[in-house]
């Protein structure tokens, strides 16, 4: 499945906010408006995983090559994941919340 197949509008389970598909090249893993994401994948972008469980932003990492992440933590399996911040896209994620989140700043 490619990118542009996966770079769809989706109403999040979460806010039920409309949220667009991505305008910088990339795909959505969490809503702009809430950050809240979904467990869909295995590996980054396969969408393979079976779990669907919401995963509640609960930090922010920073990695040096990809920039500041948002940490994600499945409720309903516990996995912990990282989606890196949307910015420069038609709909970028919410500057206020990311900024709640910074108390949460986790290094490996």
């Amino acid at each position: 499945m490619s990118k542009l197949t996966q770079n769809v509008p989706f109403i999040c389970e979460r806010c039920a906010q409309q949220i667009e598909k991505l305008s910088n090249g990339s795909y959505r893993n969490h809503c702009p408006a809430c950050l809240w994401s979904k467990h869909v994948d295995v590996k980054p972008g396969d969408r393979a995983n079976r779990c669907k469980g919401l995963m509640e932003p609960v930090g922010l990492y920073h990695h040096k090559k990809k920039g500041w992440q948002i940490i994600h933590c499945c409720t309903r399996c516990g996995h912990v994941g990282r989606n890196k911040i949307a910015t420069n896209t038609a709909q970028p994620d919410n500057p206020e919340l990311i900024v709640s989140l910074s108390r949460n700043v986790w290094r490996e």
